[in-house]
């Protein structure tokens, strides 16, 4: 069966849904400076992201299920477990989103 490409993450105390969408990836891949979709991943599972690729990947979920938010907005944002939360949901959003090059890795289902 496969997986939702929906996360449900809990940011400022309220529950949020986030996707990322060709169109998403597509504002990530500009800016972010990634030449490629796997260049982008890789940015990721390799750790070479630093605090702004993490609003603006967060921000890019939230916009792709449909949030009116800006990235300056995403920033002010809290999450339970801390800036570590927010590395977890990157890390889930992009497995959801390429579920076949995460395949090797297993993520947990469920709320981040």
């Amino acid at each position: 069966m496969p997986r939702s490409p929906d996360i449900i993450a809990c940011l400022n105390g309220e529950k949020y849904r986030l996707r990322l969408t060709l169109g998403t990836l597509a504002e990530l891949e500009e800016a972010l400076g990634a030449d490629s979709l796997l260049a982008l991943v890789e940015r990721f599972e390799q750790g070479r992201f630093t605090s702004r690729d993490l609003i603006r990947l967060v921000a890019a979920g939230l916009r792709g299920a449909g949030h009116a938010v800006t990235d300056e907005e995403v920033a002010g944002m809290t999450h339970p477990d801390g800036v570590q939360g927010f590395v977890t949901l990157a890390a889930h959003l992009l497995a959801a989103a390429f579920p076949a090059v995460n395949s090797r890795q297993s993520v947990p289902d469920g709320q981040t």
